[in-house]
């Protein structure tokens, strides 16, 4: 059973979700929050597997309350809900820490795959639509500090193996397993496992924040 928050400050929106919610055998609804300072206290409180967040709300936004749901280290994965699929909004939210994003408008089967798959570790938006998005919004990217250490320094690298750095370089550029089996010469269940020690040795959440880390380290720059 995949258990769900709503972070939602227009209430026609979420009696929607809560309907669409309450129709599924395998969902279930364990709180509705009306802004972000809510949401956070819920995810902390309930420990749901997925918060779906908009992230225009009042006094704390969904930006800041992913950002801080995310940092507690709890089991909580955030499933963005913005307007425009390449907007600053859906940058932000995987930039603080969210598994995905959707579009409001997205038909409910979408939304309900999307919930379930980020439950399972799944990312929802794909690593190539990331990419774009960190392309698009690369100007906000952090300018490492003069004297600081060079990307491949970075702690969460040094514990990768020369193979294991080529596949967090080949994800960052937004490529699918298949794309990074036939340009490194491996198998496809080979790339798998290279991508699944990767994400636990770097302590990422999923692939999206994968390349969101190899933009941050410098592994990745913007073309």
């Amino acid at each position: 059973m995949t258990t769900v928050v709503i972070a939602d400050d227009q209430a026609l929106q979420r009696f929607g979700f809560r309907m669409l919610l309450e129709s599924q055998d395998d969902l279930t609804l364990l709180g509705e929050a009306a802004n972000g300072t809510e949401a956070v206290r819920m995810a902390a409180e309930l420990q749901p597997d997925v918060v779906l967040m908009d992230v225009r709300m009042p006094g704390l936004d969904g930006i800041e309350a992913t950002r801080r749901i995310v940092a507690t280290g709890g089991r909580s994965r955030v499933l963005i809900l913005t307007t425009f699929d390449l907007d600053e909004y859906a940058y932000a939210g995987l930039r603080a820490g969210a598994s995905g994003f959707l579009v409001k408008d997205a038909q409910p089967g979408d939304l309900l795959s999307g919930i379930r798959a980020v439950a399972s570790g799944d990312a929802v938006v794909a690593p190539a639509l990331t990419r774009r998005l960190l392309d698009a919004f690369a100007d906000r990217l952090p300018a490492r500090e003069p004297g600081s250490a060079p990307p491949r320094q970075d702690p969460r690298l040094t514990v990768l193996t020369e193979r294991e750095r080529e596949v967090l370089v080949a994800v960052g550029r937004g490529w699918n397993n298949a794309e990074i089996a036939a340009r490194l010469s491996l198998a496809e269940s080979t790339v798998k496992t290279h991508v699944g020690r990767v994400l636990a040795k770097t302590g990422v959440r999923d692939r999206v924040q994968a390349v969101i880390l190899a933009y941050n380290t410098g592994l990745v720059r913007p073309e």
